[in-house]
């Protein structure tokens, strides 16, 4: 998806904000991932809005240089940049970096948007300083039953295992790019408290495959989960998040 010519950066942060506890948590399993080595430049590779970037950059004590193909992904961006962050253009199979210049390498939910991720991997490998870490954040074709708003927009499923690769083949291209794979986690993220703030989250589309259905077939969903929401239990909705850590050979 071309995030350009669409609505979705603009909306992005509104649907995909939730909250400093979420960040909180996930620069925990980043920073123990890492270990005590030393990380000084962080390469977050498809930052998008940078939603992960300040505090990715602030957990670690690092440098930050976001990479993203989306102009207007990057505008929202660089309304949150400081003096240790840098955002810039570019595509992930051919990042606009030089040789061994990063120690860690942040890939947050893209690979699915990968035009050729054994490319991608190569290029990781090639940036990333020995020592260095690729934690990969990212959907599954195994965990689409899992994700909550699919049983309510019942399309998105074939959209999903249309577009989502499997775990064994995310974990492949990175081994085959003479990687290692170190750990690898389940990680159950909150992304609301309720049904009635999940569907206000999911109201603006900022989800690439909510934002490819249908309006008439988005609306009805977006309905079924407000009705939900007013006869279901009340209960913070979580999801299902793959997380690999891969280390040079």
């Amino acid at each position: 998806m071309n995030y350009d010519q669409t609505n979705i950066p603009e909306n992005y942060d509104r649907g995909r904000d939730h909250g400093p506890a979420f960040l909180k948590q996930w620069m925990s399993v980043v920073s123990s991932r890492v270990g005590s080595q030393e990380v000084h430049d962080v390469l977050d590779l498809g930052c998008g809005t940078g939603r992960f970037s300040q505090a990715l950059a602030k957990s670690l004590g690092a440098n930050l240089i976001g990479i993203d193909p989306s102009t207007k992904m990057l505008q929202q961006a660089r309304g949150n940049s400081n003096s240790r962050i840098l955002f810039a253009n570019g595509v992930a199979e051919a990042v606009p970096l030089r040789s061994n210049s990063v120690d860690l390498i942040f890939i947050s939910m893209v690979f699915h948007h990968f035009t050729d991720p054994r490319i991608v991997a190569e290029e990781c490998r090639r940036v990333l300083r020995h020592h260095g870490r690729v934690c990969l954040r990212t959907a599954s074709l195994e965990k689409i039953t899992m994700y909550p708003y699919v049983a309510f927009f019942p399309t998105s499923r074939k959209l999903l295992e249309q577009r989502l690769p499997s775990l064994a083949f995310q974990r492949e291209v990175f081994e085959a790019a003479s990687f290692q794979t170190l750990s690898y986690e389940v990680v159950i993220q909150t992304i609301a408290a309720n049904y009635s703030s999940y569907a206000d989250k999911l109201s603006v589309k900022a989800d690439s495959i909510l934002a490819s259905l249908d309006d008439s077939e988005f609306e009805a969903g977006l309905h079924a989960l407000r009705c939900a929401a007013t006869t279901m239990p009340a209960c913070a909705i979580t999801e299902p998040i793959d997380f690999f850590v891969f280390g040079k050979v």
